[in-house]
């Protein structure tokens, strides 16, 4: 029965437009159109059957009455929108398997916000509720408003609306954009591990005109500035282990931070933090406008993009913040290298690499970091979407809400596999950024230096640091996460 259904239903999208149906609930003007039709069809039976018989003996019984519902083809932006929705393997057309994937998908989104939209748990959305479901998202709107819009989806006339009467509106509408899905599952925003090349976060059209969306960046600054803050030592063991471990100097955890507490005191394990956090503030805001503008550049209207529109625009808005700000990352290396009493803060440090080497040395490593933005937010992406529609999917019965840590579990997962295939890519960056402060090394180009450390170390030394640079995910995560949540309150952001 349920395939008939959604075989009818792909024909419809098709356009196919006429099958027997009952005309009980249809307006007035579709009941006209169908008994006028049914009538001709009649009229053409009898015709026939008397040109037939040639002159035999008519048929006494009478003639079956019979109901056409005249299906109208869907109109061809909403069929775009459909096929974009639902086309998998990606030739451009649905065919029918296709057709029931995105019915069946799209209809657990719908049972999603159907749910969270129905506060009383009654089975039944009033005006209240979604007077109360706007408010919580900054939207303030009357109760004749409210009204207005259940009407546009009341069939009984009963001012409420249930489950039936929302599936069967919503159906065949992709639900591009699920603001509750949006508000809970926000990613690059709250996670600060130390990278920031992830694709930026989705924002619905409310929290973009009530000024929440500036609101949640300010807290996920201020989230990677503690986070960042409290792993740097672990990052600045990182750095020399990516740079001075080899073979012959087999760097370790122990061997690491006594090199550096000795060398300049436990304040040292701190060295290069400075520049570190102050960047987070331009990248961020970079990175959010040069999304929004590429949004717009690709031709999007819609609040969200599908996952690969999002990897574009993410990747070319990180690869724009990433160049603004580069030169910072060189200067952060530079310091986190440095000897005790070698820079006296970031400016000295600006000064003698620029006095030394030049504007060309704030470049350093460009090329491998610009490279490592693709595979990094790729995977990123791709593996928290996968996570996320994975759990709405089976355990999303009341609210696209996660909890903690569900929410903390997907991060770092995705965030840890997108370190791992980029990682040789940040260590031959690192090391591109150092080669002028180590005395007597050769300047190698990205190409030669892989080649160098494969011949040299093997394979593993593309992967050195690798183990404190992991080591600082899960901390990272859940102090940003803690501080994210805090400073939202006291911004007075709202949450569902």
């Amino acid at each position: 029965m349920l395939k008939e259904l959604w075989a009818t239903l792909f024909q419809w999208f098709l356009g196919v437009t006429a099958c027997e149906y009952d005309t009980a609930g249809q307006p007035d003007a579709l009941k006209e159109q169908n008994l006028e039709n049914a009538a001709k069809k009649e009229g053409q039976r009898e015709q026939g059957t008397q040109d037939d018989s040639d002159g035999q003996e008519k048929s006494t019984v009478s003639p079956k009455k019979t109901t056409v519902l005249v299906m109208v083809a869907p109109p061809k932006d909403l069929q775009q929108k459909i096929v974009k929705a639902g086309d998998k393997d990606l030739d451009g057309q649905l065919d029918f398997e296709e057709f029931v994937h995105y019915l069946r998908d799209h209809e657990k989104k719908l049972r999603l916000v159907f749910k969270s939209l129905d506060k009383k748990n009654d089975g039944h959305i009033d005006s209240q509720e979604i007077m109360q479901s706007l408010r919580d998202l900054g939207v303030h709107i009357s109760e004749e408003q409210a009204e207005k819009i259940l009407k546009s989806m009341d069939k009984n006339g009963t001012m409420t609306i249930d489950w039936n009467e929302w599936r069967d509106y919503h159906l065949l509408h992709p639900a591009d954009n699920i603001p509750e899905i949006i508000l809970h599952w926000k990613h690059s925003t709250i996670f600060d591990v130390g990278e920031s090349l992830m694709v930026p976060d989705e924002f619905t059209a409310e929290e973009k005109k009530t000024g929440m969306w500036w609101r949640h960046l300010v807290a996920g600054g201020g989230a990677g500035v503690v986070s960042r803050t409290c792993t740097a030592p672990l990052d600045r063991l990182k750095v020399l282990m990516q740079v001075h471990a080899s073979h012959r100097n087999n760097m370790g955890f122990a061997g690491g931070f006594t090199h550096m507490i000795r060398e300049g005191g436990l304040r040292s394990l701190w060295r290069g933090n400075g520049i570190n956090v102050l960047k987070i503030a331009p990248e961020t805001a970079i990175k959010f406008m040069a999304y929004e503008q590429i949004k717009r550049l690709i031709g999007s209207n819609q609040e969200t993009l599908g996952i690969l529109e999002r990897l574009v625009a993410g990747s070319l808005a990180g690869a724009i913040a990433q160049s603004s700000i580069y030169p910072m990352e060189v200067i952060k290396t530079r310091l986190a290298l440095g000897r005790t009493g070698q820079y006296s803060g970031i400016t000295h440090c600006a000064k003698h690499i620029f006095k030394k080497e030049g504007l060309r040395a704030f470049y350093k490593g460009y090329i491998p970091n610009m490279l490592g933005i693709i595979p990094y937010a790729g995977i990123d992406l791709a593996v928290y979407e996968t996570l996320k529609n994975w759990w709405l999917q089976r355990f999303a019965t009341d609210s696209a809400d996660p909890g903690v840590f569900v929410l903390l579990a997907c991060g770092t997962m995705s965030s840890t596999c997108g370190q791992l295939a980029s990682y040789p890519l940040a260590l031959v960056r690192t090391r591109m950024q150092a080669q002028a402060s180590q005395e007597g090394s050769p300047q190698m180009t990205m190409t030669g230096l892989f080649r160098h450390i494969v011949r040299t170390e093997g394979a593993i030394g593309l992967y050195r640091g690798l183990a404190p640079n992991f080591m600082k995910v899960i901390p990272a995560v859940s102090i940003s996460y803690v501080v994210y949540e805090n400073l939202k309150i006291t911004l007075g952001v709202q949450s569902r």
